[in-house]
């Protein structure tokens, strides 16, 4: 919302009475330091969300005319971080049990300091969870967008590698034992699947689940309406009218969604958000998984990107740990805790409890930033992933030909019907795996398929990298589904 701005002193910046030792470094946990979505979450960016609620609000007031334009002018050029001191804040918002108290005297007493009569408008007809509720979901959706672009930088790597490993045979494993062959383009295309079904919900949940709160102190409005009416003399059809357009002017200066109605008591976009961030971190850490388990040293068919230190031990000098998929994966185990204590919350009572609302801020925020470093890392990973294409094929020779037994149990039923086929395939399987023999020069002295299928039918059928069904189909549709997507999802 343009209006015309006259120029403005701004406020000098407060002494700081933070204390450097109580600073949130990340050091307990580095999924997500240094990474853009712990800048999206910190303190001042959740300090700077709530100063753009108030000053937003202010703008929106002034443009349907019931707050001075220059009062609106003055508490935006006022509502900057840098001129609070985010501690002082937080040790006084023990007294209100909530920030926003404190944070409206101190942003008062700023904009008074340069218009005392601007500062009469600051928070009009608001209450703490308006202010609060907007702000995390402000706080919400710039994080968001930063975990979907880690989200498409890993869905375009894992693409690639889908896309070149297509016919890149491995052996798929199935309660941690060799199964029968699959692709590693299928196991990449499988791992991409995830993401994209992650990244649309979560886009999904950016683009019309972030909404405004606009309620005042018990989510009837009344305050604002109050306020209007005193400020503008409005008739009652006119107060009727600002009721409706106060809501979506606010939801269009944002950015964000207009609700229905309040949502104090209704938390329906906080579970919907931890949902989405839920399912993210499982997707991601799938793959992290994966990578773990497929980089063991007597596996080696995946290795991380090796850059300087990473990966290394304190005690071994020949360990290079996989270090991405180990944060990757902490992020997936920890989600869905906090997903729980959100849903546990969002039992309320009355029009705003004591307690419950309070103890959704800490998991939200957690919750967004361990998502975003695992987007983050998660993308590292992928753009860097090495794939050992030798081992897998090593390794899926390791059982000489069991791998395949399912494909020769329908191949010798024509001949013998299934059960017989079946039957005769599990001995051989057993007297192959007991005198390690290949599989098909066992089958070969079977007196059951002396005529029907000689040496070299018999070891084309337990060839495992001709046994990989519909890999590449089922690759391609996956890779379809990105191109289709990606447009939309980018546009």
């Amino acid at each position: 919302m343009s209006t015309a701005r006259d120029p403005l002193p701004l406020p000098a910046p407060l002494p700081s009475c933070a204390e450097p030792a109580l600073a949130d470094t990340g050091l307990l946990s580095p999924v997500r330091a240094g990474c853009p979505a712990e800048a999206a979450t910190s303190d001042a960016a959740c300090l700077q969300a709530m100063l753009d609620a108030e000053a937003a609000l202010a703008r929106v007031q002034a443009g349907l005319g019931t707050v001075p334009q220059r009062a609106a002018r003055v508490i935006t050029a006022c509502a900057r971080a840098e001129h609070f001191d985010a501690r002082a804040l937080a040790v006084a918002a023990r007294a209100a049990a909530n920030p926003v108290v404190a944070l409206v005297r101190v942003l008062g007493e700023a904009v008074a300091r340069t218009d005392p009569d601007a500062a009469h408008f600051v928070h009009q007809g608001s209450t703490s969870q308006d202010v609060l509720d907007t702000a995390l979901m402000l706080v919400a959706a710039r994080t968001a967008e930063t975990i979907l672009t880690d989200l498409d930088r890993t869905a375009d790597a894992l693409a690639a590698l889908a896309e070149r490993h297509r016919d890149t045979p491995m052996a798929a494993r199935t309660l941690g034992r060799h199964a029968v062959p699959t692709t590693f383009g299928l196991k990449a295309a499988g791992w991409l699947q995830g993401v994209l079904d992650a990244a649309e919900r979560l886009r999904r949940v950016r683009e019309s689940g972030l909404p405004v709160q606009l309620g005042g102190a018990a989510g009837t409005l009344a305050g604002y309406l109050e306020y209007a009416r005193s400020a503008a003399g409005l008739t009652p059809d006119a107060v009727d009218q600002y009721a409706r357009r106060l809501p979506a002017a606010y939801a269009a200066e944002l950015g964000l969604a207009e609700p229905a109605t309040p949502w104090h008591t209704v938390r329906t976009p906080l579970a919907d958000l931890a949902a989405a961030l839920t399912l993210t971190g499982s997707a991601l850490g799938t793959f992290a998984a994966d990578v773990q388990l497929l980089s063991r040293t007597e596996t080696a068919e995946v290795s991380e990107p090796a850059t300087g230190t990473r990966g290394t031990s304190s005690a071994m000098p020949h360990k290079r740990n996989p270090a991405l998929a180990a944060l990757v994966r902490s992020v997936a185990y920890q989600l869905p805790g906090l997903a729980s204590t959100l849903a546990q919350a969002a039992v309320m009572d009355d029009e705003r409890p004591a307690g419950a609302w309070h103890a959704e801020w800490e998991p939200l925020r957690t919750a967004l930033r361990l998502t975003g470093g695992a987007a983050h890392t998660a993308a590292e990973l992928a753009e860097g992933l090495s794939v050992h294409a030798d081992r897998m094929h090593a390794n899926l020779g390791l059982t000489q030909g069991l791998v395949v037994s399912e494909r020769l149990a329908a191949a010798l039923s024509p001949d013998l019907g299934r059960a017989p086929a079946k039957a005769l395939v599990s001995a051989a399987c057993a007297r192959a795996a007991s005198e390690s023999r290949p599989l098909a020069d066992v089958l070969a002295t079977a007196p059951e398929l002396t005529g029907r299928h000689d040496g070299e039918a018999l070891h084309a059928l337990c060839d495992p990298e001709q046994y990989t069904g519909a890999a590449r189909l089922l690759v391609d549709r996956v890779l379809a589904r990105l191109r289709t997507t990606r447009p939309r999802d980018r546009g």
